[in-house]
């Protein structure tokens, strides 16, 4: 198994994530990590018929997830990994997924975070969850689409971690 992209969007599969994601990294199944989806099946079931018939898709748990991408079921694909939230890629991280970046693509407005980019919404917990994957070596960036540059998270913190 390749993991090509690995990215927190708390959409999920959408049409950024499907029309400019999947070519760019020329990957060839979707993996959605997210407790919260994985238990709606109608919400399942929409995010599943929303992908093209020629890509897999594997919607689980973070649990889940892990397993499968540790297991030698998708030995020959080409990964793009998508959790909701920053707790889901630490959970995963955790649990013994090992990857090497990690994309921030959306965190949608919530009360008690602070806007670091017109797409990154984040509040402390947030904060510490990428703290912790920073630490561990993993490089994280944000990153909307593939035309945009890479830029590291913490140039997206404001100068006093109070703000948030």
């Amino acid at each position: 198994m390749s993991l090509v992209l690995t990215r927190i969007d708390n959409r999920l599969i959408h049409g950024q994530v499907l029309e400019a994601w999947v070519p760019f990294v020329r990957a060839d199944c979707i993996v959605v990590a997210n407790d919260s989806i994985a238990g709606n099946p109608l919400k399942k079931m929409m995010m599943q018929a929303s992908v093209p018939s020629r890509m897999r898709v594997e919607i689980g748990t973070v649990a889940e997830s892990v397993a499968l991408l540790k297991s030698s079921r998708l030995h020959r694909c080409r990964v793009l990994l998508l959790f909701g939230t920053t707790s889901d890629a630490v959970r995963a991280y955790r649990g013994g997924l090992a990857y090497d970046q990690l994309n921030l693509g959306n965190l949608h407005a919530e009360k008690g975070k602070a806007r670091l980019s017109c797409t990154l919404f984040l509040n402390p917990a947030d904060m510490d969850d990428l703290e912790l994957l920073d630490q561990a070596g993993i490089k994280i960036t944000s990153r909307c689409i593939p035309a945009d540059g890479e830029r590291s998270w913490r140039k997206l913190i404001p100068a006093l971690r109070g703000e948030i």
